[in-house]
């Protein structure tokens, strides 16, 4: 067998991931790690659907990881996800678990398919302040200022990316970078996928419910805890909008309208991700979501023994 084994199940959201990641790493005798960047906060359930439930495969629990893990409102980016990855990968790998990446949020999983040492490069708000962060030629000119050696890496696909890019050259001017030691990893990448009607159907269906179990009042307690209007709006999407009706900038109605616009087009921006990773040499063996849950999952464990128990 491959040393250092890692499934990974990727998509949209409302995709069905979780359901198929937990049924095979019940079966492959494995764990599910999460790659969502809001369900590692406490309080954030229903609008970041864990539906934790799910965590159950034939009347026994399935364990997970990187939930639950920060406090609402604390701060945590790549390389938080990074530390904490490496930390549960190590320890189920020596368990002889299979890690099962589960998840929608395609930087997180870049950034263990690509272990990028820049991601560890801390953000430098005085300098940022100092950019003419909406001008993208300025950017530009600023970033081909630098030595070649230090933004041959940079991405001026936008003004974002290129205050980032000079965020890192600028660091990398005056620091040296140790790339930590990382262990090797084997993937096998599955992507679920589907018609754009299906992913709508599923969207709305999902977001009906979620009012339905509490939403609202999920980020009416998260404000009365503390968590300020402007952390939950930074969040997005649910957090973003019920917060801005519960400030009386939106009406019920309009709530439920541009949420829902909202979420589809963060599915096909998550969408836009997975091809970009395809492009940068990252190998996704896609799936119809729409295929039987059984028939789905023994088609992957076919894939999973044919590139690791050869």
């Amino acid at each position: 067998m491959d040393k250092n084994p890692l499934l990974i199940i990727l998509g949209p959201t409302a995709s069905g991931k979780t359901k198929l990641a937990v049924s095979l790493a019940a079966e492959l005798n494995g764990e599910v790690i999460s790659a969502d960047s809001r369900q590692v906060y406490r309080g954030m359930d229903i609008g970041t659907g864990k539906d934790l439930a799910e965590y159950v495969y034939q009347g026994n629990p399935v364990p997970y990881h990187l939930i639950n893990i920060r406090e609402a409102g604390e701060s945590y980016n790549v390389n938080s996800f990074k530390d904490d990855f490496y930390e549960v990968f190590k320890s189920l790998t020596q368990q002889h678990k299979l890690p099962v990446l589960c998840g929608g949020t395609g930087m997180y999983i870049h950034s263990i398919l690509q272990n990028q040492a820049f991601t560890a490069i801390p953000v430098d708000q005085q300098l940022r302040d100092s950019l003419p962060l909406g001008v993208a030629e300025a950017l530009k000119a600023l970033l081909t200022a630098y030595p070649i050696e230090l933004r041959a890496h940079a991405d001026l696909s936008s003004a974002k990316r290129m205050v980032r890019a000079i965020e890192v050259a600028d660091y990398l001017s005056k620091h040296t970078l140790v790339p930590e030691s990382r262990p090797e990893i084997h993937p096998l990448i599955i992507g679920l996928t589907g018609t754009v009607e299906l992913r709508r159907e599923r969207i709305l269906k999902r977001l009906d419910t979620r009012f339905e179990e509490g939403l609202i009042e999920e980020v009416r307690t998260l404000i009365a805890q503390g968590v300020t209007p402007e952390m939950l709006i930074f969040y997005g999407l649910e957090y973003k909008f019920v917060t801005e009706y519960l400030l009386k900038q939106l009406r019920l109605d309009e709530l439920k309208e541009k949420l829902y616009i909202a979420i589809r087009q963060f599915a096909k921006r998550q969408m836009t991700f997975f091809r970009k990773m395809e492009k940068d040499g990252v190998e996704i063996n896609w799936f119809d979501s729409a295929v039987e849950p059984e028939s789905l999952k023994l088609a992957i464990q076919q894939l999973y023994k044919d590139q690791f128990l050869r």
